[in-house]
């Protein structure tokens, strides 16, 4: 899972939610989290922006954390 998909889940987004505080079109949201997009420059610092991470964190690979009881 992207960075950018795992910091919006932490902070309990949707992904319209991102896209209203980072001012980026939803489906590109999607996209972005896809694989199938990169960001632009200004999207990518307004994404950052409002995650509370650097671009270059954006697109890293995570892995997924264990949900609680499961």
């Amino acid at each position: 899972m992207l960075k950018l998909k795992a910091e919006r889940i932490r902070k309990g987004w949707t992904q319209l939610d991102l896209a209203c505080h980072a001012r980026v079109q939803p489906a590109e949201i999607s996209r972005f989290e896809r694989g199938q997009a990169k960001p632009y420059q200004g999207q990518a610092t307004r994404l950052a922006e409002v995650l509370g991470l650097a671009k270059d964190e954006l697109l890293e690979q995570v892995a997924l954390e264990p949900q609680p009881g499961v």
